[in-house]
């Protein structure tokens, strides 16, 4: 049933389940709630919900029909009043309180709202009316009276009515009317028919309140009301679905407590927290390994080993930094969270019907240095997967940066953008999964499921064949050019490359693809295509390039001048887009109106092609990515690890995060009201001795830039303000009217400039080699210098600023890639990553003393200073795992002789340590396998990768030694998994492979002299035995990779039979059944020698 108020005045009470339009002049009735359950929100067109058969009154003076959603919107981000009578809402039972609500001396009195005891007459409900509008029942069925009811039932109230008012409206008559009436006589009740020749008597709700403050039935009301309506819409851009009248028949929603409001409006994410079963018993057991481990070294500190005090000395001082290593390590994970996406949502906000896209820009970087490293089709597959993205066309720029000005990489990106034009259209239109043809095509899946287009198959199969002709194109460049000519390449036109002298070479910018018609290249379907640019920087001699991070930072600039998105994401060059919808994901977050504005960037998961069943060197890296980085999430948010991360442009330019507002003081509504208030009066008194003690702060340097940029856009004609804020810019930004005048647009655009001329120069301009030079780029701009990894850089500084990350997982990986699967370019991987994070603790930005008084968590302190810390775990690691040689081969050990009390330590560190671990692979989703793979190259990595970079990095930064890393070749195409077995010999195999001859020799030793010596010698012998074969099985995939492929395993059991045959040659030797274990048995014989 829908009610029609014709506009009046509607007056409630929330306890007595009423519902009262004011100011009729036809016959009137109590409408129950049942009656009225089809009233509708006059915001935004929702029905007014109903709980325990209740009907949601948001202002209890003249019960405007809104709805609770608005009611609350209102309430935490609009003006807080009611849109028609402008009374202040007050905080009704279940609402947060928001500012103002402490400020209230008086509560809302509901029993008694419409009590009219003082009024002339008696007016007191009868039973009988009680129950009847309880009921649901009409008081009144007729216009002649109450039909049905007897005068003895002795109902003595006056009945509000309802009805049409008139359509004009006295000025006299625009507040709460109470009618008077009448009595009829004894017994009888007073007629609920207004006389309208009596007089009214006027009462307002608020006696001392002006009753023309209402300005009920004036023209201006109705038009406060139009503006406030359109003004919310535009606000909260809400998407009304037409024929839906009840939003919660959907059944959607997987949370309860969600609000029920329209789907436009809701949050477009959501964090899941893990379930209480698994996670308080994880905390519980981390708390009592905790105490096991103060425990522990109580024992190992007061009980020394007099005959190896050497030897217990050093393993106590591995064993203090281990155990400083898992605190790092471990804390940072005690509130880990998940995440869920709502993509419909999204739509519903930003793609109206009918209405250009209002989603967000996003400019996709792909950085290449070597094309012969990097092969030129694995990058392709990475650039079509980012032009086929389900996203707005004109909302996607692709950048390519080529920091090898390599010829070849520029032709394929030609021959790509040529393919692109028939790729992009067929996976649109048949909405495939994934978008990179190399990987879609190689999918050992049935590739008709859930297609019912007719004519898909035959498409495929032509789209394929256009693939292969693709590739053997692709494939002849690079043959082309294994034999670079003389003279260098020449372009089709007979010009010479400008790259040929890839250390001195101009900046290029070729913009093969627009979506502004620049290229005037469309699809074979007449669609225009994402942009897609080619970029090689300048650079000359003497220059410091920064690598990889000035390439991205000159990336930042020529985005900014081309197409400046708001929003940037970075791709490595073999990190192809898997889900087409990863950009969406992402907007879920940076573009939410409650807490987007606060997150510097998301960053996804890194997943894997082409990695053998069995990960031997752990490159999946499962256990960082599922249980680390969802650790990290549940603090400031994931560290930014490389590669696909959207970033918020402003982040990168090294602004503030926004200062979010200070929450409302929250108190319970059990507590006395006097509580709360000796509570409040406490605090403002407190708060206010330490404002005055407080010194004034200084205004941030960026809040200063802030409001130069906005001095100078509002176009403010005094001269030395604009020139000192100009000259504020430059030196930040470097001196580029058109780039400075970008970092203006928060929500990006880009700037007006004369002609496309002058933007091309201005690209150019902005990535030459000198351009960076006395600006905060690499300082406080872009990504920071000073370390090979800039990643964990660049995400530190960011969160120092206040900002927040957020981690994405979404049920199809955003992002796979391709990793190194060989055991040398593996390590030499590990080793660019320590070394870079030697660097960084040997900086000015070292997490232990650099972001103090900033918005950086503790916790998450905590993990950066592991980030930093752990490749000094090499030393006191390398130590530990030579330990159990020396023992088994001195005979002697770390522990004294182990009492009842110590094996019960010894056993419960080990019981807490093993249920960690099972707990934490409990909710992060991992399984055994990756566990242990993940543990066994941490010991490889750490004796080897880590160690070399610990001493280069020692060598770079006091010695002044710089190191060049090698680029970790990709898989290639030569046979599944052909790399995997491939030898490559390095130093960083000569730490490992000692550790593992010294403990093999070890074990032969140890039972050798066991043997020898007895029986009794086997006790002591465990310890030792179980300590090296702890290494041994560590190091066990390491000695795969040096000793062959899968198809030669004979080489791997000859070595594990010479160990077992010498063990069981010593054995035999012990025991000899032949020989008696006391010598041989001699007997008297009889006969007497002497004689």
């Amino acid at each position: 049933m829908v009610m029609g108020t014709g506009g009046r005045l509607i007056a409630g009470s929330h306890n007595r389940n009423e519902f009262v339009l004011i100011n009729a002049d036809e016959i009137g009735k109590i409408k129950s709630v049942q009656e009225i359950s089809g009233e509708k929100c006059q915001i935004c067109g929702d029905e007014v919900e109903i709980n325990d058969g209740e009907l949601f009154v948001a202002c209890n003076e003249c019960a405007f029909p809104v709805c609770r959603p608005c009611y609350e919107y209102e309430r935490r981000e609009g003006s807080q009043a009611c849109p028609q009578c402008k009374t202040r809402y007050k905080r009704l039972k279940g609402s947060p309180r928001v500012e103002g609500d402490e400020d209230e001396d008086d509560v809302d009195d509901l029993e008694h709202e419409f009590d009219y005891g003082n009024m002339d007459g008696p007016l007191v409900y009868g039973p009988s009316m009680r129950h009847n509008v309880a009921r649901g029942g009409h008081a009144s069925s007729s216009g002649s009276g109450i039909s049905g009811q007897d005068s003895s039932r002795g109902i003595d109230i006056p009945l509000l009515t309802y009805g049409e008012e008139d359509a004009e409206i006295s000025s006299d008559n625009h507040a709460l009317v109470v009618p008077t009436f009448s009595g009829h006589g004894a017994g009888s009740h007073s007629s609920p028919f207004p006389d309208p020749s009596a007089p009214v008597q006027r009462r307002s709700m608020v006696p001392e309140k002006d009753i023309a403050l209402y300005g009920y039935g004036s023209v201006a009301w109705k038009d406060r009301m139009e503006e406030w309506k359109k003004r919310q819409n535009e606000k909260l851009q809400v998407v009304k679905h037409e024929g839906e009248n009840n939003a919660g028949d959907g059944g959607e929603f997987d949370d309860p407590d969600m609000p029920m409001m329209d789907e436009g409006r809701q949050p477009l994410s959501r964090k899941l927290p893990i379930s209480s079963s698994k996670i308080s018993p994880y905390r519980l057991i981390i708390l009592v390994r905790l105490a096991v481990l103060g425990l522990f070294f109580h024992y190992r500190i007061l009980h020394p080993v007099p005959d190896a005090y050497g030897l217990w000395m050093t393993s106590v001082i591995c064993e203090i930094w281990f155990a400083l290593s898992w605190i790092l390590d471990q804390f940072p994970k005690w509130h880990p969270i998940e995440r869920e996406t709502y993509l419909d949502r999204l739509s519903l906000r930003y793609e109206k019907e009918g209405k250009p896209s209002e989603l967000a820009a996003v400019d996709v970087f792909v950085s290449t240095v070597d094309p012969m490293k990097e092969p030129p089709l694995i990058t392709a597959n990475t650039v079509l997967s980012i032009l086929a993205v389900d996203y707005p066309v004109e909302k996607v720029s692709c950048y390519v940066s080529d920091d090898g000005a390599a010829m070849l990489t520029f032709e394929a990106l030609s021959e790509t953008s040529e393919f692109a034009r028939k790729w992009v259209p067929f996976c649109k239109k048949f909405n495939i999964e994934p978008r990179a043809p190399e990987w879609y095509f190689s999918l050992k899946i049935d590739y008709l499921k859930n297609k019912v287009h007719p004519e898909f198959v035959k498409e495929r199969r032509e789209m394929k064949r256009e693939y292969e002709e693709f590739k053997v194109r692709i494939n002849s460049l690079v043959a082309m050019a294994q034999k670079v000519p003389e003279d260098g390449w020449t372009m089709q036109d007979g010009t010479p490359w400008p790259g040929n002298s890839v250390r001195d070479h101009p900046g290029m910018i070729q913009i093969f693809l627009g979506n502004d018609g620049v290229s005037g290249v469309e699809d074979v379907e007449g669609n225009v295509l994402p942009r897609l640019v080619y970029v090689s920087r300048e650079k000359r001699p003497g220059f410091d390039h920064h690598k990889k991070a000035g390439a991205m930072n000159a990336l930042v600039r020529v985005s900014a001048v081309v197409s400046n998105a708001p929003f940037l994401l970075n791709v490595d060059c073999d990190h192809y887009i898997n889900n087409s919808k990863a950009l969406r994901e992402a907007m879920c977050f940076m573009m939410d109106p409650t807490s987007g504005k606060k997150v510097c960037y998301v960053q996804f998961p890194q997943r894997f092609d082409g990695i053998d069943r069995h990960d031997r060197y752990s490159n999946r890296n499962v256990v960082f990515f599922d249980i680390n980085m969802k650790g990290l999430d549940g603090l400031q948010g994931p560290i930014y690890v490389g590669t696909g991360c959207v970033f918020r442009r402003q982040a990168l330019y090294g602004f503030d995060a926004p200062k979010s507002k200070k929450a409302p003081s929250k108190t319970c509504n059990c507590w006395p009201r006097w509580c709360c208030l000796c509570c409040c009066s406490r605090k403002s008194k407190n708060g206010k001795a330490k404002k005055d003690n407080k010194k004034k702060p200084k205004h941030k340097e960026t809040s200063k830039q802030i409001h130069a940029l906005e001095t100078i856009e509002e176009g403010i004609e005094k001269e030395n303000p604009e020139n000192a804020s100009r000259i504020k810019l430059e030196k930040k930004f470097g001196q580029s009217p058109v780039f400075v005048a970008s970092t203006l647009l928060e929500n990006g655009g880009v700037p007006r400039v004369a002609n496309p001329a002058t933007l091309l120069k201005e690209a150019i301009h902005v990535i030459s080699c000198g351009y960076e030079d006395k600006t905060e780029w690499g300082k406080e701009v872009g990504w920071i210098y000073g370390s090979v990894t800039e990643d964990i850089l660049t995400g530190f500084k960011m969160h120092c600023h206040g900002w927040r990350s957020v981690y994405c997982m979404p049920k199809r990986p955003a992002f796979k890639g391709s990793a190194p699967i060989n055991l040398s370019d593996r390590l030499h991987q590990v080793l660019r990553w320590a070394l870079g994070s030697v660097e960084i603790f040997m900086s000015k930005h070292c997490p232990l003393w650099y972001g103090y008084g900033g918005g950086l968590h503790w916790l998450q302190r905590f993990s950066y200073i592991n980030s930093v810390v752990y490749p000094w775990t090499s030393v006191p690691l390398l130590v530990y795992c030579t330990l159990p040689a020396i023992c088994l081969l001195t005979g002697k050990f770390i522990v004294p002789e182990i009492s009842n009390y110590a094996s019960i330590i010894f056993i419960a560190l080990f019981i807490t340590i093993a249920v960690t671990s099972c707990l934490e692979m409990q909710w992060g989703g991992v399984n055994l396998d990756d566990w242990w793979r993940n543990e066994q190259f941490w010991v490889i990595g750490g004796v080897s990768s880590h160690l070399f970079a610990l001493f280069q990095g020692l060598l770079k930064v006091l010695g002044g030694i710089d190191t060049n890393f090698t680029v970790t070749s990709k898989g290639g195409d030569d046979g599944e998994f052909s790399e995997l077995y491939l030898f490559k010999w390095t130093s960083l195999l000569i730490p490992p492979t000692t550790l593992l001859i010294i403990n093999i020799v070890g074990v032969i030793v140890g039972i050798s002299d066991a043997v020898n010596n007895g029986y009794d010698s086997w006790g002591p012998l465990f310890g030792r035995l179980f300590f090296a074969v702890w290494v041994i099985l560590h190091l066990y995939p390491f000695l795969k990779g040096l000793i062959g492929k899968q198809q030669r395993t004979p080489t791997i059991i000859i070595v594990w039979s010479i160990l077992l045959a010498s063990i069981l040659t010593l054995l035999w030797v012990r025991v000899n059944p032949f020989v008696s274990r006391d010598g041989p048995v001699l007997e008297i014989c009889g006969l007497n020698c002497d004689d």
